[in-house]
């Protein structure tokens, strides 16, 4: 490897030793981008910050090829212009230099490594290690107009324009404050320009040659360009530092920081309700990329640990479809919940054509492998449970890294794919939701929540087994064994592998006999009790629409068979998470990395077990942040923009239900709280609040239960509950589902009860009218 290259001839290996501006320049150049012509010396090419000898041939010979005249040679520390940390200025630049003074300048360039400076800003950053520096030499043009070019919004995130700012001579003037600077924007839609009309002529390529630029480095960029001749050039090029969304070195994350965008947890909240564990993070990450509908955007995103869906790319999408924003949030409410009108959704710059294009490309790519998928999907429900006993067996009898590489990459890593595309593709709730609205139009919302509550038609659902399933082991119709194999992977943290499943607790189902016998549960007799109420709302719907009869009997008997089969899909692939969850322990008991390896990355593993170690020094770091979000309270149900959790935790007018700093703020009233009607029925009670599953024990029968969200693994307490009122949640969701079964009243997707009520508060609810009124106690 040389010590110097030009641009244009940099090789693969050589860009790891040229620094960030180096790296960055030489990519452009060798892409037909418009950059001064020059070359870079390697951080190699020194020793203490001075030019080895043995590197001035190769200066030599770079410098030879350029023509005469001014350069520019200018610092390029491998830590600088990095994602991380631009060190913008910190190092020494000279300007202006003869070919006969080249080397003195790269000398002195060098020697700013050890600046006051530059220790100072290493300091702040943390940056401990002593910086190694690369240099750049450049063909210095004399600008007419210098400025910068920002590709998304580096305050706010969003990507909507491209924001810049220029004056007129060199840039220094602009970076030093010494003139002021013209503001301008391009639209990322239309490359529309706003601003001094003396940029306008370059507007076009600056829009274009931004584009080519992000599709080099996968990222959103902070450009600095020169113009001189009517010619524009590129100077520089580094990852907007502010957008930063994730370091996966140390498992810092907040995807709220790029883009401005409105999430929701709702939905996808209740599926994984808890602090997501590095590894499970990862590979929800991997199956999103897998299903991913809109290039460069996914559906999910970690927010200092949790999980929130994109609610911008979804509407947005819907946007370039024909619906107007109104509309789209009608059609997701039933799944998503309810967007208040204060709140408003950001919508990205999608071009209509290519969307439209990409979206077709990759839907079809996406339904030729759910088609594939539905035609196994009965063979996977029936050789799941086989598989899902034999595996965990294999696992327990493993005992080398070959051996349990082979079950990674050929067996468990393959076969969780293969379910998500089958539970993806054959989990749909549209059935539900279209029926749903058209009985609420036609017989009014409580009759159709009573019309849509038991989706066990002829066979029990599958998410209210286990619960039905105690009274089987306590009549001594199932053993406890066999509970254990049917249901011991339905947990409340089932998504998530880093928490034990039930099957791994030895007391569950000694606790659990207990918790039915003392509180005297009878989950059938609810069951069937909400079941002659569902033939009585069956009887009122058929005197009102006599004709409909047929028509009411064929849609429900559709909704119970999707029902079913979207529960079925979902048990089988939660049987996986345990498998994957006992195969990480094996790994970490066999290489001695013991629970640190729920710190891996699903993609670290296999190289781990084939012998890559640099990920394990990194892995303490990564349980620190870990630790710490799990600290951190439950973040509100909607968030716009970027969010700060300090400030947030910190501010007066906190609320739970949404973030967005510039709405306008809602007066609740004191004495209610709204939400989704979950499950029909009207009750007084006492509350109790539950922050996690883990307090459940506390829970007396007879009382309402208020938490933030439920799932299966939350089930069991569903008995003893005289109502069940949730933070997140919307017609669809599991609270809702499970409490119209066992005729529970319930209300969902109110957004503020945990922080609203309290332990002990007198209230009504009102589950067909979605309202929680306090009662004076």
């Amino acid at each position: 490897m040389n010590y110097a290259y030009g641009f244009q001839d940099i090789t693969s290996e050589a860009l790891n030793y040229t620094g960030g501006k180096g790296s960055s320049l030489c990519r452009m150049y060798k892409a037909g981008i418009n950059v001064p012509n020059g070359f870079v010396i390697l951080s190699t090419a020194f020793y203490n910050n001075k030019l080895k000898t043995e590197a001035f041939s190769d200066i030599s010979k770079c410098l030879d090829l350029l023509p005469d005249g001014s350069f520019a040679v200018r610092s390029s520390a491998l830590s600088e212009d990095s994602d991380k940390t631009s060190f913008a200025g910190e190092f020494e630049s000279v300007l202006d230099v003869k070919k006969a003074d080249i080397f003195s300048a790269i000398e002195t360039v060098a020697a700013s490594v050890q600046s006051e400076r530059v220790t100072e800003y290493s300091k702040i950053h943390g940056i401990k290690e002593e910086h190694k520096i690369a240099v750049v030499v450049q063909i210095m043009i004399r600008a007419e107009m210098a400025g910068v070019l920002f590709s998304a919004d580096p305050i706010t995130g969003s990507h909507v324009n491209m924001v810049g700012n220029f004056v007129y001579g060199a840039g220094e003037q602009l970076v030093s404050g010494e003139k002021n600077a013209f503001p301008f924007t391009i639209s990322r839609r239309k490359s529309k320009y706003q601003g001094d009309k003396s940029f306008a002529p370059y507007a076009k390529s600056m829009y274009k040659t931004t584009l080519r630029a992000e599709k080099i480095f996968g990222s959103k960029l902070d450009l600095e360009w020169v113009v001189k001749d009517k010619r524009l050039y590129i100077v520089q090029a580094r990852p907007i530092t502010t957008l930063k969304t994730i370091d996966y070195d140390t498992y810092e994350i907040n995807q709220s920081l790029d883009m401005d965008a409105l999430w929701s947890s709702n939905n996808v909240g209740e599926a994984v309700p808890d602090v997501m564990s590095p590894f499970t993070f990862s590979l929800l990450h991997e199956m999103d990329m897998e299903c991913q509908k809109v290039p460069g955007y996914y559906m999910f995103g970690n927010i200092c640990g949790r999980t929130y869906s994109n609610i911008s790319v979804m509407i947005s999408s819907l946007k370039v479809l024909g619906y107007d924003v109104k509309k789209a949030k009608e059609l997701i409410g039933d799944v998503f919940g309810y967007i208040p009108d204060n709140i408003e959704v950001p919508i990205y710059p999608f071009s209509t054509l290519y969307l439209i294009k990409e979206m077709f490309l990759r839907a079809k790519k996406s339904l030729k492998r759910m088609k594939e998928s539905k035609k196994q999907k009965e063979y996977y429900l029936k050789h799941t449970p086989v598989w899902y006993v034999k595996t965990l067996e294999s696992i327990e009898k493993t005992k080398t890294r070959q051996d349990l590489l082979q079950l990674w990459t050929a067996d468990v890593r393959p076969y969780l794919s293969a379910l998500w595309y089958i539970w993806f593709g054959g989990a749909g709730s549209a059935t539900l939701v279209t029926l749903r609205r058209k009985l609420s139009k036609m017989a009014g919302e409580e009759l159709a929540n009573l019309l849509c509550s038991n989706f066990s038609g002829e066979q029990t659902l599958v998410s209210m087994k286990p619960l039905l399933a105690i009274e089987q082991v306590i009549n001594g119709a199932l053993t406890p064994e066999k509970y254990l194999e049917l249901y011991g992977h339905r947990s409340p943290h089932e998504f998530e592998v880093y928490y034990k499943y039930p099957a791994d607790d030895p007391y569950f189902i000694e606790n659990q006999i207990n918790e039915f016998k003392n509180a005297n549960l009878r989950p059938a007799e609810l069951l069937k009790k909400q079941q002659n109420e569902f033939m009585k709302g069956k009887e009122l719907f058929v005197q009102k629409f006599p004709g409909k009869q047929k028509w009411l009997n064929k849609k429900l008997e559709q909704l119970s068979k999707d029902a079913n089969t979207r529960e079925s899909l979902r048990n089988e692939f939660v049987k996986v998470f345990r498998v994957m969850r006992h195969l990480l322990l094996k790994i970490g008991s066999v290489t001695g990395i013991g629970e640190d390896i729920f710190m891996m990355y699903c993609n670290e593993v296999p190289g781990f077990l084939q012998g890559d170690t640099n990920m394990l020094d990194k892995l303490s770091k990564r349980r620190e942040n870990f630790e710490e979000y799990q600290k951190l309270p439950v973040f509100p149900q909607l968030i716009r923009g970027r969010f700060n959790t300090k400030e947030w935790m910190n501010s007066k007018d906190k609320r739970q239900d949404y973030y967005d700093p510039n709405a306008e703020v809602i007066v609740d009233n004191k004495d209610s709280i709204k939400g989704f009607a979950g499950a029909p029925g009207t009750v007084e009670g006492v509350v109790r609040i539950l922050y996690n599953f883990e307090e459940a024990k506390d829970f007396k029968k007879g009382e309402i239960l208020v938490t933030t969200v439920t799932n299966i693994g939350w089930t069991p307490l569903f008995p003893k509950a005289a109502a069940i009122i949730t933070d997140l949640g919307a017609p669809l969701s599991h609270a809702a589902i499970v409490a119209r079964e066992l005729g529970i009243p319930a209300v969902v997707g109110c957004g503020i009860a945990t922080t609203e009520l309290k332990t002990g508060d007198l209230v009504k609810v009102n589950g067909s009218t979605g309202i929680i009124t306090k009662k004076l106690s």
